[in-house]
């Protein structure tokens, strides 16, 4: 029985970051529905992030004065450099994000994200933060399973085929995933934020990479956390009173503009931003980059179910590519591990 414990436990102990990773895709998948929901309604883009920061301040300052209260972490005038330079990278990925939402749709920032696994494995390549053995399976799976994740996201997002209707939902209904491309008319606008949507991702993939250093540096993952919105939150405030002084763009009411705001920030930035802090410390960027793309499909059927929108054969095909290469991602990922305990 005690064997039976113990097995169990260690188990456990290994699912964790993967549930951990699970959790956060499902958080950033209301992100972009409730996001895109408030910027359509006339909501400034970088008064969103603003308000975003400050409400992520005040759920992880308590959390960060309470769990680490007894953590004797050296915080250094470079160590404080060094997070504000980061905290900037962040605060660009994140108004590049808004901006770009407002002219594309949920589902093409959900889509556009899966990006950023072979963005980030390859830049992590280049400045030598992942290890790549073409030779060897582990890394010839890494290298195969980022460009069909790439792949299935290209699918899941453009290509259409026949609808699904499975639910016996009315055939009138063709307010899709991919069809809400049509209700923008002027092509120059959505090619713009699309390219601007790519932008934020290989902001977002550089972002997630030079965390590896700065998580060595400053070990307390609540005060780092708070420190990156603490910055951030000026420094969007800044950016948001010069591209917007209207004062009554800054007002909330009981909308859904306030609960976007406050849902990205409590939830999205409070609570993912810890959960990526320790995975990175764990087991590395890329690990965390590998699942985005679920992020994708749990958008997909979200608005399936709840919102009645179509479902195409060519998502379907494309998100068991996503999912497919994830996983031989992971495999990749795992038999090196493997490799590296034996050695």
């Amino acid at each position: 029985m005690k064997h039976l414990v113990i097995s169990c436990a260690m188990s456990m102990e290994k699912q964790k970051h993967y549930i951990a990773m699970l959790l956060t895709q499902a958080i950033f998948a209301g992100m972009a529905l409730f996001s895109k929901s408030a910027i359509s309604q006339g909501m400034n883009p970088y008064v969103f992030v603003t308000y975003r920061q400050a409400f992520a301040i005040i759920a992880l300052a308590p959390l960060a004065a309470f769990f680490e209260r007894k953590s004797d972490v050296p915080l250094s005038y470079n160590i404080i450099l060094k997070i504000f330079l980061m905290s900037l990278l962040n605060t660009l990925s994140l108004d590049l994000y808004y901006f770009s939402i407002h002219y594309t749709t949920a589902t093409f920032a959900a889509a556009s994200t899966n990006l950023i696994p072979a963005i980030t494995f390859f830049m992590a390549v280049i400045l030598r933060v992942e290890a790549l053995a073409i030779k060897k399976s582990h890394g010839m799976a890494k290298l195969l399973g980022s460009s069909i994740g790439v792949t299935g996201a290209l699918v899941f997002a453009l290509v259409k085929g026949p609808q699904l209707n499975f639910m016996n939902w009315f055939k009138g209904n063709t307010r899709g995933t991919h069809s809400s491309n049509l209700n923008y008319s002027l092509k120059e606008e959505w090619l713009k934020g699309s390219l601007v949507m790519v932008l934020a991702n290989i902001t977002w993939s550089l972002w997630l990479i030079l965390q590896v250093p700065i998580v060595k540096l400053y070990p307390a993952k609540l005060r780092l956390a708070t420190l990156y919105c603490l910055f951030s939150w000026i420094q969007s405030s800044i950016c948001a009173m010069v591209m917007e002084r209207n004062i009554s763009a800054w007002k909330l009411k009981w909308d859904i503009n306030l609960f976007s705001v406050a849902y990205c920030g409590f939830i999205v930035t409070g609570l993912t931003y810890w959960i990526q802090l320790w995975t990175v410390e764990k087991k590395g960027p890329v690990f965390i980059s590998m699942f985005t793309p679920l992020s994708l499909i749990i958008t997909a059927i979200v608005s399936a179910f709840l919102w009645k929108e179509t479902l195409y054969v060519g998502s379907v095909c494309g998100g068991i590519l996503l999912v497919g290469g994830l996983y031989l991602v992971l495999w990749g990922k795992n038999r090196e591990a493997e490799r590296e305990i034996n050695q």
